[in-house]
């Protein structure tokens, strides 16, 4: 019995056949493997949702996959928000509305956040409080956090977003 095997998915719109352990995690192959560093993780548990990572694209708890269970999938994950220098939408609300302070949870928040807005372009602020709810941030409070999402959320919904420059700040 192999413990190993052949695992062909899209990241961030690149193609990738690797062989990795059965075991291995789809948090740790996308960490170790593809050194895209961005996906946390925390509990290790799909709690704190700082793994988050759209599959296919709903939104998944990255620690509770194993990697092969991704074969065949289309993955994205916080490196692939933003364009070279312009920032995603959601990144610039974040940054504009100061919802992140250590930074930690952050990308589990994009990510959720990301594959809300596209389900849901038009939400309540009581609909973006459920949707993250199954994300803990320990630093900024949530309402920066809602306030950013809110934001984002006519830029982000159905097409493509707009993105701005991180050189300018501006939305």
């Amino acid at each position: 019995m192999s413990t190993k095997s052949i695992l062909n998915l899209t990241v961030n719109g690149k193609a990738y056949e690797k062989l990795v352990e059965v075991r291995m995690t789809l948090a740790d192959f996308l960490r170790n493997e593809l050194d895209l560093t961005g996906t946390h993780l925390g509990c290790e548990h799909g709690v704190c949702g700082a793994c988050t990572v759209i599959m296919n694209g709903e939104a998944v708890r990255s620690c509770l996959l194993l990697a092969v269970q991704a074969e065949g999938a289309t993955l994205e994950t916080v490196e692939g928000l933003a364009d070279g220098d312009q920032l995603h939408p959601l990144q610039a609300a974040f940054q504009d509305r100061h919802a992140l302070q250590c930074g930690f949870c952050t990308p589990g928040f994009l990510m959720t956040a990301s594959a809300f807005l596209k389900e849901n372009p038009q939400p309540t602020d009581a609909e973006i409080r459920q949707a993250i709810s199954g994300n803990i941030c320990r630093c900024t409070g949530y309402q920066p956090i809602i306030e950013a999402i809110a934001q984002a959320a006519p830029e982000v919904g159905g097409s493509p977003p707009p993105r701005h420059s991180r050189e300018s700040g501006n939305p």
